[in-house]
């Protein structure tokens, strides 16, 4: 039986029980709760499709706790994706990474021209930055079925996944339903970028960063 737990030493070490043993946990973000598992376990990963019953076109994020992390799984932000990493993250900015040959994600998606990308996420909030320290990165999307409204807090998590998830960790109230700005590198357009999908960061706000901060392209 699912469970929603308060956020504490002992429910943190649940969760990454739970997802170390390729389990579901639903946890808060800047943004939406959303339902994680381990990044690297493919049962896992298949997972959150069938909860969510989630068509396996649409890409899972990796949302983690530093860009830190980043190489241990395989993964760098090209220009000038880098640069807008250090302007918007952490908040509710996606990046498209892209993996190294290493990389042993189970999550990644091959491009047309051969590249292998990743979306990240690192979550401008103190609690999920704490529960992401506590059981490392994790694949996610938003806790609702494909096409349901995201949910903001833990028992809407539970009242759309059930006991899909095994523990649903209660930050409180999230704030708001709008997602993450997706934003891949584009050496096509004129400032280097391609908005693949806009959300809570206007892609006007952006594109303005990249204007302040030199220009698109470049390292």
């Amino acid at each position: 039986m699912s469970e929603i737990r308060a956020i504490t030493d002992e429910s943190l070490a649940l969760a990454s029980d739970i997802v170390r043993r390729g389990g579901l946990v639903a946890i808060p973000t800047d943004t939406v709760y959303g339902v994680a598992c381990d990044p690297f376990n493919a049962e896992a990963i298949d997972r959150i499709y069938a909860a969510k019953q989630r068509p396996r076109y649409k890409a899972l994020q990796i949302i983690l706790s530093s860009v830190d992390e980043l190489d241990g799984l395989g993964l760098y932000l090209p220009a000038p994706l880098n640069r807008l990493a250090a302007t918007f993250l952490p908040g509710a900015f996606s990046p498209i990474a892209q993996a190294t040959e290493e990389s042993a994600l189970g999550t990644l998606r091959t491009e047309t021209n051969g590249k292998r990308t990743q979306a990240i996420r690192i979550p401008n909030s103190a609690v999920s930055l704490r529960i992401l320290k506590a059981i490392g990165p994790v694949a996610a999307s938003s806790a609702n079925r494909s096409g349901g409204e995201s949910p903001q807090t833990a028992q809407e998590a539970y009242e759309a996944l059930g006991d899909d998830v095994e523990l649903y960790l209660d930050g409180g109230a999230t704030q708001g339903h709008i997602a993450s700005t997706v934003v891949a590198a584009d050496p096509q357009e004129r400032d280097g970028i391609a908005i693949i999908r806009e959300g809570m960061i206007p892609a006007s706000v952006i594109r303005r960063a990249l204007t302040i901060n030199g220009g698109g392209l470049g390292a």
